[in-house]
């Protein structure tokens, strides 16, 4: 498109030099014949041939052109070049005067160059123009004798010169359009690469995703859309890699944890089937052993539902008005048989009853799972304490005990699926490893925020914070 758009501005170019050049032969021309025949109309009848030839030929070599004195019927009567006379001339230029329709008219011819050739070009080879003949301009005016029209002047003058000028302007513009070109196409294919790298980066980087690998990743120089697009892409590819793995991770873990239960069953029930004179006693105790990894299957499987339902954004708040102090009296009055049984102490203090617009269900979830954790992880006959207080426009739950405390490097992933610092301790107690990823997911739910500091051999403390009416 540039291309051709530089070649009709060239083509318009070389048309508007051409217009002006031969304007102003036509102008000078027309002027000469109209003024040569005004002067010689006046003799034509009044002097012998002779005088009137001599006449004509002064006029010629002044005027630097050809003369032709054509009669009535289109003969040629006097011609300075003693070349037409006695014949017929077939010019349109002429006819038009001689049938009265005009008093002066012009027309451009190829004529016999008398050796004279037209200036090359480089478009020859294309046109295959005849370059042995070369243009004349004739210029007729009506000849007026005694106030009749006696015929007509015609002026050759060769226009050869600006033929040639405009083709040399032709041949220049042609050139530079040819440069142009070869710049603008090797432009344009820089431009094109330029453009069309990232593309292909990032369409190599898709290609490599939908394959299922997630590490691949586009460098695209620079500040510009195009890398802008390619530091997104490189975002989302992290983002699904990360979730890629931590799927893998969740489904290792979670078959781990199915299958850790399944095989004890297996192992107790065997050892029924194939004992037949088994103890009633040790029965019992395989009944209860089998009992308890049922009701850890069934606490992993519903975690894990939970844990599912708020991935989809299927789980939904059933939010009411309700006052967060009775959650936390609840769930610790549910607790304290446990607690006692180990000889530990809950010690509750409740400075603000902290009414809000709440999902009652699951807060009293987060209440139980972070208060259970306490109760598991701390030595018999150490405390836990609940204290609940106002700050601003925030509800603050904190819940410290004086267990085993956390190392500082397992910190940052107390809050990760299946994540256990002491995962032998853990298997112990019946954990699951998901009860505070659940308890971070709902507070999220809730606008809030859940961290933990603690220290190890010093004990833990949990602090939730949720936004009040």
């Amino acid at each position: 498109m540039i291309g051709v758009s530089f070649y009709l501005v060239a083509a318009s170019t070389i048309r508007l030099v051409g217009d002006s050049l031969f304007e102003d032969t036509i102008r000078s021309g027309m002027t000469s014949v109209s003024e040569l025949s005004a002067v010689l109309g006046e003799h034509i009848g009044g002097e012998s041939a002779d005088a009137f030839y001599q006449r004509l030929l002064s006029a010629a070599r002044s005027g630097g052109g050809r003369l032709l004195v054509v009669d009535m019927d289109g003969k040629v009567q006097f011609d300075t070049f003693d070349e037409q006379c006695g014949t017929r001339l077939s010019l349109g230029e002429v006819h038009t005067l001689l049938r009265g329709e005009r008093e002066s008219d012009y027309g451009f011819h190829l004529m016999d160059g008398a050796g004279r050739e037209q200036a090359a070009s480089v478009l020859d080879p294309i046109t295959r123009r005849d370059v042995s003949r070369i243009w004349m301009g004739c210029f007729a005016s009506a000849l007026i004798s005694e106030g009749e029209r006696a015929g007509a002047l015609v002026l050759v003058l060769s226009v050869q010169d600006t033929v040639d000028s405009l083709t040399f302007v032709q041949d220049r513009m042609l050139g530079v359009f040819a440069l142009a070109l070869v710049g603008v196409m090797l432009l344009a294919a820089l431009i094109s690469r330029i453009v069309t790298r990232p593309v292909k980066e990032l369409s190599a980087g898709i290609e490599r995703m939908s394959r299922g690998d997630y590490s691949r990743r586009v460098h695209v120089p620079g500040k510009g859309e195009m890398a802008q697009l390619a530091a997104a892409f490189n975002q989302m590819s992290e983002q699904v890699h990360n979730l890629d793995e931590a799927r893998n991770q969740f489904v290792s873990n979670a078959s781990h944890e199915l299958k850790t239960p399944l095989a004890t069953i297996k192992i107790l029930v065997e050892s029924m089937i194939y004992q037949d004179d088994m103890p009633p006693e040790l029965r019992r105790e395989f009944l209860g052993d089998i009992n308890k990894e049922i009701d850890r299957l069934s606490s992993v499987v519903g975690d894990l539902l939970t844990l599912v339902h708020i991935d989809s954004h299927k789980l939904r708040l059933r939010r009411e008005m309700m006052v967060f102090s009775d959650t936390v009296r609840e769930t610790v009055s549910r607790l304290s048989p446990l607690a006692k049984k180990r000889g530990q102490e809950i010690a509750v203090s409740i400075e603000d009853e902290c009414e809000m617009f709440a999902d009652p269900g699951k807060l009293a979830q987060v209440c139980y799972n972070i208060i259970e954790n306490g109760i598991k992880y701390t030595p018999d006959g150490g405390k836990i304490t609940v204290s609940l207080h106002r700050m601003g426009r925030d509800a603050v739950l904190e819940i410290s005990d004086t267990g085993v405390g956390i190392p500082q490097e397992d910190l940052p992933h107390v809050f990760d699926r299946f994540y256990r610092v002491d995962k032998a301790r853990s298997r112990d107690t019946g954990g699951t490893g998901l009860g505070l990823s659940i308890v971070q997911q709902i507070i999220r739910l809730h606008a809030g925020s859940v961290t933990v500091q603690s220290e190890r051999g010093k004990g833990t403390t949990f602090t939730v914070q949720l936004p009040v009416k």
